[in-house]
């Protein structure tokens, strides 16, 4: 039987990824990293493609995903405090992936405001 991995996270630096991935392995998750060479040899390619990929096996995904989500660092307001979501006041909180509708915020993405989306209700908000 052929094993199969789903994609848990994508990180811009390989260090950053290593860190999760020594967490997921030493609760007996089977990982591995994809790109991460490729990105270690020239971190300018890391936008280009798409960042280091982090794997997991899909037996081990729902427990992978409970400790990622319990580890993984939230966005905080610029003076450090927990950004509360307003549908279910929780503090997991990350920045919202780019609408991207609009050639002008293809063309031009920092132009786009930012958003926050909640990782528990999937509220997107600003």
């Amino acid at each position: 039987m052929k094993d199969s991995f789903s994609k848990l996270a994508v990180f811009e630096y390989s260090t950053e990824a290593q860190v999760i991935k020594s967490k997921l392995e030493s609760e007996d998750i089977r990982t591995f990293l994809a790109d991460e060479k490729t990105i270690d040899a020239d971190p300018l390619l890391s936008q280009a493609i798409g960042g280091v990929k982090l794997f997991v096996h899909n037996d081990d995904l729902k427990k992978a995903t409970e400790i990622y989500n319990r580890i993984r660092s939230y966005r905080k307001d610029e003076n450090g405090n927990d950004i509360h979501c307003p549908k279910c006041n929780s503090t997991h909180i990350l920045m919202a992936p780019p609408n991207q509708k609009n050639i002008l915020y293809m063309l031009f993405p920092f132009f786009e405001k930012s958003k926050h989306i909640c990782n528990d209700c999937k509220t997107v908000f600003k």
